[in-house]
């Protein structure tokens, strides 16, 4: 999941309304339950947000109290999992953040995988690990699909794109998105890949039905089992390792290993680095990775 924890005003006056306390054992269960299961470490400074964020969640799930809701992770941690990542994170994304990962690809990465796949009928695939609201899948399809229209080719290429937010994969699915959100977007790509919403959809604009045949869309929880097999030809993995301790960063970076083409490419945020975290890789650009072995 792309996303970040801040302070927020309005959660700690939320939870001075309702009353309700975030206690010491409740809280230690909460931090050790979000590490186990998110790979994020909840700091006794957090303790207001996390209190102000759940406070929302417990009125919608009509709790009495914190104490409740911790039995509920207990009896049932997989039904609740993603609505407290949900809750206790702010995704963070954008169309064509940190543009010279796309210009790589446009320029240099696509070009040449394309023309190798086209020789050997070998597929391609990218996965966007933590997608967030979809931004990031759909920029790579605009992409990848302007460099299969350039070379007339018929590669099978694909995109996944998952994270553990329901939300996010809610609007990641809708492929919806305001005028204000579309910054990043140069006026061409805004006219060839997206439509003017109609009727419900007036004053937004719609990903064209070629980004959703590219983009497949699935929940997945980063620190779990992961049911694909790969090999992927590029990991875009950005504003999401940074929340992770060192041990958690160290095993998914293998991982991501394990699924890359040999020369595969994983790509990071603007302020995530492997230094020191991983012999697999090796740097090659502005927070761009190859695997090495």
């Amino acid at each position: 999941m792309a996303a970040r924890m801040h302070d927020d005003d309005s959660c700690g006056a939320a939870a001075v309304a309702s009353g309700w306390s975030l206690g010491d054992k409740d809280f230690a269960f909460l931090s050790d339950f979000v590490y186990k299961h998110c790979g994020i470490v909840l700091g006794e400074h957090k303790r207001q947000l996390v209190q102000g964020r759940l406070v929302r969640r417990l009125r919608a799930l009509r709790l009495d109290g914190f104490d409740e809701y911790v039995n509920l992770l207990r009896s049932d941690p997989d039904a609740e999992l993603g609505e407290l990542a949900s809750a206790i994170s702010t995704n963070v994304t954008s169309f064509f953040r940190e543009m010279h990962h796309y210009d790589l690809l446009a320029n240099e990465l696509l070009p040449n995988w394309i023309e190798k796949k086209k020789r050997s009928s070998d597929r391609l695939r990218i996965w966007s690990a933590g997608c967030s609201t979809g931004e990031e899948p759909y920029a790579l399809a605009m992409v990848l699909a302007e460099a299969l229209e350039r070379t007339g080719s018929k590669v099978d290429a694909r995109i996944l794109a998952t994270d553990l937010s329901p939300q996010a994969l809610g609007a990641a699915r809708a492929g919806t998105y305001s005028l204000e959100r579309m910054g990043g977007i140069s006026e061409e790509r805004r006219n060839r890949w997206f439509l003017k919403g109609e009727g419900t959809y007036e004053g937004l604009a719609c990903v064209h039905p070629r980004l959703r045949e590219l983009v497949t869309i699935q929940p997945l929880n980063l620190l779990h089992e992961w049911p694909m097999r790969g090999p992927f030809d590029a990991i875009f993995c950005r504003n999401v390792v940074i929340y992770f301790d060192k041990p958690t960063k160290q095993r998914l970076f293998e991982r991501y290993a394990g699924l890359l083409e040999q020369g595969g490419y994983l790509f990071l945020g603007h302020s995530e680095s492997m230094y020191g975290l991983s012999d697999s890789f090796d740097l090659v650009g502005r927070t761009v990775y190859r695997k090495c072995k």
